[in-house]
């Protein structure tokens, strides 16, 4: 059986520590773990909707603030019916 180790990722073990106060440190483990992501929640009806009127209207990451404005108040209006 392959496992593909692109969906794990690796993890640092919490380390040890020591209050200012405290006489020694506590704490902590030595090593690493490897943890796979978490799913992906399932998007709601409401966000599938809005992601599909935000995709047709040109809404992107990194589009200038003018261009987004002007997507949200001429285009995003049309597309839910108002």
């Amino acid at each position: 059986m392959k496992i593909s180790l692109s969906s794990f990722v690796r993890r640092n073990l919490p380390k040890r520590y020591k209050a200012r106060d405290a006489p020694y440190a506590v704490g902590g483990n030595k090593g690493i773990y490897i943890a796979a992501y978490p799913r992906p929640y399932r998007k709601t009806a409401q966000q599938r909707r809005i992601e599909e009127a935000a995709r047709a209207c040109g809404i992107r990451k990194g589009i200038t603030k003018s261009a987004l404005m002007t997507a949200m108040k001429e285009c995003i209006p049309g597309k839910f019916g108002r």
